[in-house]
């Protein structure tokens, strides 16, 4: 009794259980069944994709660099966020997959036609913002695809007529992609799409049960939404889930090392479902180029936008509708044969990726070391001595060949007279480039030659920096240095960019007792330390 004295207050106070039973017994078409169930599974999608989102956004940093170190910190030492990574990164392609099939699905059987012209072209708005939020969210990580594949987008975009110089402005990326580019991503994804398209699910939703599901032609049997397709939307929706959840666990999430604008070699990949974009541009060179990237997609768009004024033939059963059978047909080959040859005529990338269970092999460095790999990439000496291979020199991760740090430094300034006969000519740097040269020699062995040989460029110059001006007199780096300052491992977890730069140029400021003094470092240096100094491990327990 008590239980439905509150039920009725509910029901008196707000109509909640008069709409929920509404909702639950709306008539259907008797011959509803299991290709219905599509749209609830999109919005399953959506929901999924709005709730892991909320969920990083609590440990996720909006700022390049940052963001780079806090979806590292979230894929290593975050309770379940590798998981959660995992969903809304795979939820992410889940949504595409299904909103394309439910739009297939309506295509095919004709539902777009009169009345329900308005809820087609609700839907292919919200196929839109659905590729709108994979656009945006794929620079948040800014790792290395994230960066060179919003280059290409913003290249695209400043390529329209007149008005690229506007896109240009408008995304931020007038100039080069920064933090301002990055700003405007991010308030795309997570402050206009969302509430866009919660607005836009609300309107569709709305006009489906105005006019109601498209019945067969000739139908008029009716049958109840619950419970038989109830269940089957709920078994639908479960099964999409037990695939998210598997491919959140056991497929890795790709993150490439912190974002490098000065690395023009690399090659930018699309995510899978813009693959066929991709290839298409390939096809169109030099004054077609605009074709193939502005006018064709927009004109593909106002197509399906005008689908329902383009057929206004009368509704026929599905089995009869061979002309939208062909026309889908066409389009999957089309487009499955853009996306195969992408997928196999790419080259294949040369990035190493990211070991999210600990530190890059990199991080594991210290400065002086790290610093060293810098100086080998300066005298060009993988020339002759590739790490791994054969060259004109001996394979310098031969332990075997290996001489203490003093003999390899003689080495350096006179080969000739430790090695008679050897071509090498003299390296001309300070002892202590030459020690920092030679302590990475050292570390140098089969198994980290490419993981340390790809070593970020901001690392490598922020800790020939860092050596420079002598930072291990009062700092300790991966146990190596004095501990007059702080321990700078883990110092992204301790402070954030603006401080470390206040601190730099005022140290007591930041901290009235620092006996610190100031450091007056060009803007490149600047960004160099500051960005290596935040991408420090934490240290070990």
């Amino acid at each position: 009794m008590t239980v439905q004295r509150i039920v009725d207050w509910i029901e008196h106070r707000t109509g909640l259980e008069s709409a929920l039973r509404s909702f639950l017994y709306e008539e259907i078409p008797a011959s509803s069944g299991w290709r219905h169930v599509l749209g609830s599974v999109a919005l399953f999608s959506f929901l999924v994709q709005a709730f892991t989102g909320i969920l990083l956004a609590f440990n996720y940093a909006p700022t390049p660099g940052d963001a780079y170190n806090s979806v590292r910190y979230i894929m290593t030492e975050l309770t379940a966020g590798k998981l959660m990574r995992g969903l809304h990164y795979w939820g992410a392609s889940m949504m595409v997959v299904v909103v394309v099939l439910h739009m297939v699905q309506v295509f095919v059987w004709g539902t777009y036609k009169k009345p329900r012209e308005a809820t087609w072209m609700a839907g292919c708005v919200l196929l839109v913002i659905t590729l709108g939020f994979g656009l945006t969210g794929y620079l948040l990580p800014w790792d290395q695809r994230a960066y060179w594949g919003t280059v290409v987008v913003t290249q695209i975009a400043g390529s329209v007529p007149f008005l690229g110089p506007y896109f240009s402005r408008l995304l931020g990326s007038d100039g080069e992609i920064g933090v301002v580019t990055f700003a405007r991503f991010f308030g795309l994804h997570v402050l206009i799409l969302p509430p866009l398209m919660t607005a836009v699910i609300g309107l569709h939703v709305y006009l489906v049960r105005k006019h109601g599901v498209m019945p067969e032609p000739g139908e008029v049997e009716r049958k109840k939404f619950f419970p038989e397709q109830a269940y089957r939307d709920t078994v639908a929706i479960f099964i999409a889930f037990i695939i998210l959840f598997v491919a959140a666990v056991a497929v890795r999430v790709p993150l490439e090392r912190l974002a490098d604008p000065t690395d023009t070699a690399y090659i930018p990949r699309p995510e899978w479902y813009f693959l066929f974009l991709f290839q298409a541009l390939k096809l169109f060179e030099g004054p077609l180029e605009l074709l193939g990237s502005l006018v064709l997609p927009n004109l593909a768009i106002v197509l399906l936008f005008l689908v329902p004024f383009l057929d206004r033939s009368k509704a026929v059963r599905v089995s009869r509708r061979f002309a939208a059978m062909g026309v889908v047909l066409l389009a999957f080959a089309g487009w499955g044969a853009l996306t195969v040859t992408a997928a196999l005529t790419t080259p294949k990338s040369t990035e190493i990726a990211v070991d999210t269970t600990g530190p890059e092999t990199w991080q594991e460095l210290s400065p002086e070391e790290l610093a060293g790999i810098g100086y080998f990439r300066a005298e060009n000496c993988a020339s002759c001595h590739p790490p791994g291979k054969a060259g004109v020199g001996p394979d310098l991760t031969k332990a075997a060949i290996r001489h203490n740090a003093a003999w390899m430094i003689e080495h350096f300034k006179r080969p000739q007279q430790l090695v008679p006969g050897s071509s090498m000519p003299s390296i001309q740097l300070s002892n202590s480039q030459l020690n920092s040269l030679a302590a990475f020699l050292l570390k140098l062995n089969p198994k980290n030659s490419e993981a340390l040989q790809s070593a970020p460029r901001f690392a490598v110059d922020g800790a020939m920096v860092y050596q420079r001006f002598r930072c291990s007199a009062c700092h300790q780096v991966n146990g190596v240095g004095m501990r007059v300052g702080p321990v700078l491992n883990g110092l992204v977890s301790r402070r954030d960019r603006a401080w470390v730069v206040e601190n730099f140029a005022n140290p007591q400021k930041t901290s009235p007792s620092s006996i610190m003094p100031p450091y007056n470092f060009s803007a490149t240096d600047l960004e160099a330390i500051t960005t290596y100094l935040l991408n420090l491990p934490a240290p070990a327990s």
